[in-house]
């Protein structure tokens, strides 16, 4: 009871925003107080590691600072594609060529001008590692770029494309960083500097320890109102609400960085506020159909029975990640799709085995020709929620005769296993916006992660596959619904994917700082809209 009348405290307490912009700020002329003081332009963060690589073509890096030092073409925003380095551009009849009008006097941090030619500096060094960047179905349809003069750029591609604009506004891999930085104009083993020509730049920073940015002063957009982001490394979930208490941080910002708990004890706060975003992916297990038991849909459609996901929102999450019924959130574009739920009944879920074949053992564990019914359910070792809810359902499942091995390994070994299909049941997410549904599902065609292994047993695998490709290339928009609709109906029917909730990004931070919301990028701390009151 007290869970639930959490949940509803929070339904009405906690902001709701998704708002995003290039070089946007709320109040850039804020200076002083309601009291006639001058107000605070220092920002404390927090992130739970170090800023690592922040080259912006490769994908090391913490993308909340890569946002702030360099600038895409588009931006994406609630409103639609707004214009960042590009000030504006056509697309031929044909949706083959982009023709992007560059921004004058736009220069990197370092002085050097940031036009047509250095746009397609950037753009040949990514096209040289092009084979990192093929999740990004574009890079498969690129011909060619180039720069008929210094404020003109141009992209070719040999068949429409609908999310490009999409995906030319992702941070990485097409944020621009100054040509000065590449390693014999190249980035793909590495840059000599982070120079870009964002609002802030990197002025210094110890592994581990900190990083500092400090505000842009030849920035081509609105100034930002905070002049320096000092951001902590501080790994531990208490030591940083801790430090929040303590007046030391401003701000705890990212779904992975604030636990259900902690939230619950300041909604009601004066001295902080809470903020939530809507959904922004979904958690869910992958089963692989390659495997001998999973194979069997039966199995599959058991197992979306057998798990509660109310019992997982409400027991795990205090209800701050609703219960998942589809693989995307109806709030996600082309996917408020008719669906019909799997609904925890587990009777429903003894009789499907039943009918299956799978019979319950003298040693409480089902089986079937001889097989017993044991899966190995493969989590993050990093992850303490998701050890917690492997537990749980180890527990559920045995109920029913399922038995459940669970096991973690460190996050590159648990990738690695995904991505190589060596998984019978894996924990991932959804990517979250901007690059839901038409990249994570344009990933599922070729082994980016455990999508493609795992549909590999499914008789309609090709049919899905190609749908997908007729969804990215699809001039018409409502034939492009109906082929969303087609996969993801399929891809539900076919019960490859477990929804068990839906994250939100979450914020917590001194009451005194205003202008924080959430941005079209799950990743994106939106720095350069904040002030102190």
């Amino acid at each position: 009871m007290k869970r639930k009348l959490l949940s509803a405290v929070l339904s009405g307490a906690l902001a709701l925003t998704c708002l995003a912009s290039c070089g946007q700020t709320s109040d850039p002329g804020q200076t002083t107080s309601g009291t006639g003081e001058e107000a605070k332009n220092e920002l404390v963060f927090v992130n739970y590691r170090d800023i690592r690589d922040l080259n912006p073509h490769l994908y090391a890096g913490e993308m909340y600072a890569q946002s702030i030092l360099y600038d895409t073409l588009v931006s994406i925003t609630d409103d639609g594609y707004k214009g960042c380095l590009a000030e504006s551009w056509t697309i031929s009849e044909d949706g083959c060529v982009y023709t992007f009008n560059i921004r004058d006097n736009v220069y990197f941090s370092d002085g050097t001008l940031c036009d047509a030619n250095a746009i397609l500096a950037n753009f040949n060094a990514i096209i040289e590692n092009k084979e990192r960047h093929t999740w990004l179905e574009m890079m498969n349809l690129l011909v060619g770029v180039s720069a008929p003069d210094s404020d003109t750029f141009v992209i070719e591609l040999s068949e429409p494309y609908y999310p490009m604009l999409t995906e030319l506004g992702c941070i990485r891999p097409f944020a621009m960083i100054s040509p000065n930085c590449m390693i014999n104009g190249s980035t793909k083993d590495g840059v000599e500097g982070y120079i870009g020509t964002g609002p802030y730049v990197l002025t210094d920073f110890v592994t581990d320890e900190y990083a500092v940015f400090e505000r842009n002063e030849n920035y081509w957009g609105e100034a930002p109102a905070i002049e320096k982001i000092t951001v902590k490394v501080i790994p531990d979930n208490q030591t940083r609400i801790m430090a929040l208490k303590k007046g030391e941080i401003d701000l705890i910002f990212g779904k992975n960085m604030l636990d259900a708990d902690a939230i619950s004890q300041y909604v009601d706060s004066d001295q902080f506020t809470v903020s939530l975003s809507e959904p922004t992916s979904t958690r869910h297990i992958v089963l692989n159909t390659t495997h001998e038991i999973l194979g069997d849909k039966a199995v599959r459609q058991a197992l979306q029975h057998a798990t509660n996901r109310e019992a997982i929102s409400e027991g795990i999450f205090y209800g701050l990640e609703q219960p998942a019924d589809t693989l995307y959130a109806t709030s996600v574009p082309y996917c408020d799709v008719d669906l019909e739920p799997y609904a925890y009944d587990t009777a429903v879920a003894g009789q499907v085995l039943d009918e299956a074949g799978w019979v319950m053992g003298s040693d409480g564990i089902r089986e079937k020709d001889g097989k017993k019914l044991e899966l190995d359910l493969l989590y993050n070792s990093d992850s303490v929620t998701e050890k917690t809810i492997s537990e749980y359902l180890q527990s559920e499942y045995q109920k029913l005769g399922i038995s459940l091995n669970i096991h973690g390994e460190e996050e590159q070994s648990y990738r690695d296993n995904m991505k190589a299909g060596n998984f019978d049941m894996v924990f991932n997410i959804c990517w979250g916006m901007p690059y839901d549904p038409q990249s994570s599902l344009a990933a599922m065609r070729a082994p980016v992660y455990g999508d493609y292994a795992a549909q590999l047993g499914l008789e309609d695998k090709a049919e899905i596959d190609q749908a997908i490709t007729d969804i990215l290339t699809s001039t018409d928009e409502t034939e492009r619904q109906e082929l969303y609709t087609f996969v993801l109906t399929r891809l539900h029917e076919d019960a490859v994917y477990i929804p068990l909730t839906y994250e939100c990004n979450k914020a917590l931070y001194t009451s005194e700082l205003q202008g924080v919301h959430f941005g079209s990028d799950q990743y994106d701390v939106p720095f350069a809209d904040m002030y102190f009151e």
